[in-house]
């Protein structure tokens, strides 16, 4: 079977508390529910959350979403850091795509949707990020930034596609809940096209627009 991994790699700094972490962990159930109960989706996909901000938790390994109940909350607290984020990304595909291949399936480019709200406190995170982006599994990253996120960083983090909040007439929690289903519309639609060309490839596909976010050029980088 082919199976497309996602992973959803979210800041959980200290500034995420309230409205912002109140938005994504309200649309977590939605997601679950959309994935779990749509039996083409369910079977092409896997999905990871994992928290960060001075450190990174997996608070929901690989899993096909139609085997559990809910998905674990996010809990912000902490400063804004990237290079553990990166580092336990990197260990989860490793060991995601060996137990996926050692069962027989074939594994997809895996995906990362990145979403951060702050300023990364440590400096040498490029280091990790270098580990993600050149390791042979080479995730795609689509980047989403909002409240004191900076759109040079966020635009540095993706490698296939950038978000930054519009404006601040948009509060973080409407950015917020339209991430989610931007990122709940791109699991369905990319999983549900997996295989339509022959069993050659998927087409991944990616809101071009989000309302409350812009799209960062990723070519001035």
């Amino acid at each position: 079977m082919q199976i497309l991994p996602f992973y959803l790699l979210c800041d959980e700094s200290g500034s995420m508390i309230g409205e912002p972490i109140d938005a994504i962990n309200g649309a977590l159930p939605d997601l679950h529910h959309e994935i779990s109960t749509n039996p083409t989706v369910a079977d092409k996909t896997r999905f990871c959350l994992i928290g960060f901000s001075d450190t990174a938790t997996v608070l929901q390994p690989l899993v096909d979403l139609s085997d559990i109940d809910s998905v674990p909350a996010l809990a912000a607290g902490g400063l804004t850091s990237y290079g553990d984020a990166f580092r336990t990304l990197l260990r989860c595909v490793e060991a995601d795509v060996a137990v996926l291949k050692a069962e027989g399936h074939e594994v997809y480019r895996p995906v990362v949707f990145f979403l951060s709200d702050g300023i990364p406190t440590d400096p040498d995170w490029d280091q990790a990020y270098k580990e993600v982006t050149q390791s042979r599994f080479c995730p795609k990253i689509i980047a989403f930034g909002i409240g004191e996120a900076q759109e040079s960083t966020i635009a540095r983090v993706a490698n296939f596609r950038a978000f930054m909040q519009k404006d601040s007439s948009v509060s973080p929690a409407q950015a917020l809940r339209e991430f989610a289903s931007s990122l709940t519309r791109s699991i369905v639609r990319s999983a549900g096209s997996i295989g339509e060309d022959g069993g050659n490839g998927f087409t991944l596909a990616v809101d071009d627009t989000v309302p409350g976010f812009s799209l960062v050029s990723l070519d001035k980088l």
